[in-house]
């Protein structure tokens, strides 16, 4: 047997219907994993996500990660339709360009909410998905992060807070439940999807010029990143993976 197959495989990707969730699920699903497709809104984009898949077998997943009663109720449905879950990407989360300075735009009960959807999203679906992780012995949770994690420069303040908690619960997690279930970061930045509101291609090849690689960071390489968290780096856990092209240097 292969031993960067994932055939035999189940993958859950959050917010896979689009961006880097999206290029994630491709990514596995090429290695033979079959993926279901979280969402929140979009059905006809995870459709759409699900018929580019290689293999068959995939689904499109109802996921409000900020809904614990939606959490658990797609829990059930992994359950019920796959027995087990081996993979788990966290990759759903929000946010929207405030300036740092502007306090009064962001204001306590914004901050809570992007820090409940970016940090406590992510939470939830790791503790309701983690009897079925644990029962297969060798899962992984990868979280898509960001640089914002340990920079403090992003879209805003919440995100970056949400980010660094992200990263925290992602080492604490690690040291819980291994060894059945390893816990990795993948850490962006400026990534060329549509994330951030008014945030063009332009804007992001002049922000790639200031980096030492001088290259936009595309979704298929994240994508990358989460693949080698799974296939490749078997011993590590707790740790990020930092796929920025040297931005934060």
């Amino acid at each position: 047997m292969n031993r960067y197959s994932l055939d035999g495989k189940v993958a859950l990707v959050t917010g896979g219907s689009n961006g880097i969730g999206a290029a994630a699920a491709r990514a596995l699903a090429e290695q033979g994993a079959t993926i279901a497709v979280g969402f929140h809104s979009s059905q006809e984009r995870a459709t759409a996500v699900v018929a580019s898949l290689s293999g068959v077998g995939h689904i499109s997943l109802k996921l409000d990660i900020g809904d614990p009663a939606s959490v658990a109720q797609a829990a059930t449905e992994i359950e019920n339709q796959f027995g087990k879950l081996d993979i788990l990407i966290n990759s759903a989360g929000a946010t929207q360009p405030i300036a740092h300075k502007d306090l009064d735009t962001l204001d306590e009960a914004l901050f809570n909410q992007l820090l409940q959807l970016n940090a406590g999203g992510p939470f939830s679906v790791t503790r309701r998905f983690l009897p079925l992780m644990q029962a297969t012995g060798d899962a992984v949770v990868v979280n898509v992060s960001s640089i914002s994690a340990f920079t403090g420069s992003g879209s805003n303040m919440a995100y970056c807070a949400a980010k660094a908690a992200l990263d925290t619960m992602t080492m604490s997690f690690a040291r819980a439940f291994g060894p059945e279930v390893r816990f990795l970061c993948v850490s962006p930045a400026a990534v060329a999807t549509d994330f951030v509101a008014g945030r063009g291609r332009d804007a992001l090849e002049k922000g790639a010029q200031a980096t030492p690689l001088r290259k936009v960071v595309e979704p298929e390489d994240v994508a990358d990143a989460i693949l080698a968290c799974v296939l490749h780096l078997r011993t590590a856990t707790g740790t990020r993976i930092v796929v920025d092209g040297g931005r934060h240097l």
